[in-house]
């Protein structure tokens, strides 16, 4: 039996969401005359209550997009030590917006809004880049899935308000926070400048993240798409499989919610762990023991047909996700208590 626990982008187009692309009604997006597409954003919209949206390939091109929207060559942006737009987007805050990072911590990949405070350069003081844009992550990636405290993300707001900063949410994994806190997407579409939100991770489609936010925001969006190379033409195949997954696949993150629980309650018990971060939606990082040798345990796995993570300094990653099914879940339990 075959698992693949290295991702949630693993997943495959169940066959009702293949139905849907060959059934899709398209057109050239770049004249934004694709119906799927159009109806993709129009749902976003109403979903967060935001403006606009636009539909990009990937997540790191609607972040990167998103920087570029708000910042100016030789600014700043704050943002976590282990966010995505700084760790895995291949440099692009800098190649593409020539802007540089103030990096700050914070437990499980959150930033405080005390922290972003203190991480503002003086905008009168010449020597040090202006700070611009604050750029979070929910849930977090390296963090384990953790889950903003919606509280605090209002808290960053309003120093974001107080210094005239945007402020960007990378929102790739922000439908598993939305359903493990029950919460409204309108209460983010207020909130934030602009969202990315990515389809191909929890919600299982081929490729597709849709960037939303206010008018002014969003003003110039299309144009850095294009010049970024996102302009796609009957690409309404792909908003199609959006289009299902909105419908379909929402509601059953909880289940890949649970399954990594029960992952991370089973490691916690066995004597070749040192430690489980906590884990709140489909992601389960975790640390082994000392005298364990992680390649001898990746390879183990390996051998038994268990695909993980390695994500360096000890560190491993599970993620569930909508092609983990019950089956393989039950049998990767009992493969943890025999490794």
């Amino acid at each position: 039996m075959k698992i693949d626990l290295r991702s949630d982008t693993v997943t495959r187009p169940t066959p009702g969401m293949l139905k849907a692309m060959m059934e899709a009604r398209v057109g050239d997006d770049v004249y934004k005359e694709d119906p799927s597409v159009n109806e993709l954003e129009r749902r976003v919209t109403e979903l967060f209550g935001t403006d606009e949206a636009l539909f990009f390939p990937t997540g790191s091109m609607a972040n990167q997009a998103a920087i570029k929207l708000h910042t100016q060559p030789g600014e700043q942006l704050i943002c976590h030590e282990w966010a995505h737009v700084y760790n895995y987007e291949g440099g692009g805050v800098s190649f593409n917006s020539g802007v540089s990072c103030k990096l700050i911590g914070g437990a499980q990949g959150k930033i405080s809004s005390i922290d972003v405070e203190n991480a503002i350069n003086p905008p009168d003081f010449y020597h040090s880049p202006l700070t611009s844009l604050v750029c979070v992550e929910n849930t977090t990636n390296k963090g384990g899935g953790a889950c903003y405290d919606f509280s605090e993300l209002q808290k960053i707001k309003e120093v974001c308000n107080r210094h005239g900063l945007k402020y960007h949410m990378d929102g790739a994994r922000l439908w598993n926070a939305i359903i493990q806190n029950n919460e409204n997407p309108k209460q983010y579409g207020t909130l934030f400048d602009t969202i990315s939100l990515c389809f191909s991770k929890g919600l299982g489609t081929p490729l597709g993240t849709v960037l939303t936010g206010t008018h002014t925001a969003m003003k110039n969006a299309m144009r850095v798409r294009k010049v970024l190379g996102g302009g796609m033409r009957q690409v309404g195949y792909m908003a199609a499989a959006g289009l299902f997954a909105l419908d379909h696949h929402l509601d059953r993150l909880s289940e890949d919610h649970r399954r990594a629980k029960e992952i991370s309650e089973c490691l916690q018990k066995q004597s070749y762990v040192k430690k489980v971060e906590p884990t709140e939606t489909n992601i389960v990082i975790f640390y082994l023991n000392d005298e364990k040798s992680e390649k001898q345990f990746m390879e183990d796995l390996e051998s038994k047909e268990v695909r993980i993570s390695s994500m360096g300094q000890g560190k491993l990653r599970i993620v569930t996700h909508l092609d983990y099914t019950e089956e393989q879940h039950q049998h990767f339990l009992k493969l943890l208590h025999t490794t």
